[in-house]
């Protein structure tokens, strides 16, 4: 039997797709949001797919703000922008 795969939709662009090809950002215990690069740590999870265009779209339509029901900085943006720079680049 086929195993399920796990699906998860972008904030940014809705797209839904498998665990695995998506970048997930994760609200600490301590309110930071941080890239979880491994997708084990302890937290509240969003998922993006690996493209600065979706980072975009969840920057204006606030989809990291309404998963985690809190107000980001955009210095927070700038440095998953530049992580998913160093990430996208496979």
């Amino acid at each position: 039997m086929a195993k399920k795969v796990p699906m998860r939709q972008c904030v940014g662009c809705g797209a839904m797709k498998g665990k695995k090809e998506m970048m997930r950002i994760l609200k600490t215990g301590d309110g930071s949001i941080v890239l979880d690069v491994t997708g084990k740590i302890n937290g509240r999870g969003a998922y993006l797919c690996i493209s600065g265009e979706c980072l975009k779209k969840a920057r204006k339509n606030k989809g990291l703000e309404r998963s985690f029901k809190m107000s980001i900085p955009s210095e927070v943006y700038d440095s998953l922008a530049k992580e998913f720079g160093k990430s996208g680049e496979k």
